[in-house]
């Protein structure tokens, strides 16, 4: 597995994997996210021109999982991770993260942060045990990340309980 900036011919390929990995909402009663359409081309355009999206990519260079980031309040913010099911379980997601967190050390950026589902095994759970990341109490939410999980509430993801998470970078 490799890690690099995604092209923009991929873009699609993202796009799949997102969806491709929402479906395992539906195996817990989550049908409206795993309905949720990703990102359009045009929005992962603007990440990937601002150099704000990888993929880990397979031995034939084809991508396997993703994640965008956006600068919020100092921090790098995760804004969507998305591994494709045929490659779960083996650690994608986490050198993804550790990647960011590398570039984000050299870039002498403080911390990674993320929103996710609180009761989700593979959201909170893992992030917490695997990836590093702590719970924010609200006294501890920036006022980027409230914009944000006003805007995740608006889009009816508060349905299910959310939670910001921040990962300091040493």
């Amino acid at each position: 597995m490799r890690i690099r900036t995604s092209t923009s011919e991929e873009l699609p390929v993202l796009q799949d994997i997102e969806r491709a990995a929402g479906l395992c909402f539906r195996d817990i009663g989550m049908d409206e996210v795993a309905d949720d359409e990703p990102l359009s081309l045009e929005e992962l355009s603007r990440y990937q021109r601002a150099g704000r999206a990888w993929v880990a990519v397979d031995e034939a260079d084809r991508a396997m999982a993703y994640l965008i980031t956006d600068p919020v309040d100092g921090n790098i913010h995760i804004e969507q991770i998305s591994v494709h099911p045929d490659s779960a379980r083996r650690g994608v997601g986490r050198a993804l993260i550790d990647h960011i967190a590398a570039r984000a050390a050299d870039d002498g950026v403080p911390a990674l942060t993320l929103t996710t589902f609180v009761d989700v095994a593979w959201n909170a759970p893992y992030y917490a045990a695997r990836c590093g990341f702590r719970t924010l109490t609200e006294a501890e939410l920036t006022p980027g990340l409230r914009e944000i999980r006003r805007c995740e509430a608006g889009h009816g993801l508060a349905r299910w309980p959310r939670v910001c998470m921040r990962r300091d970078v040493p």
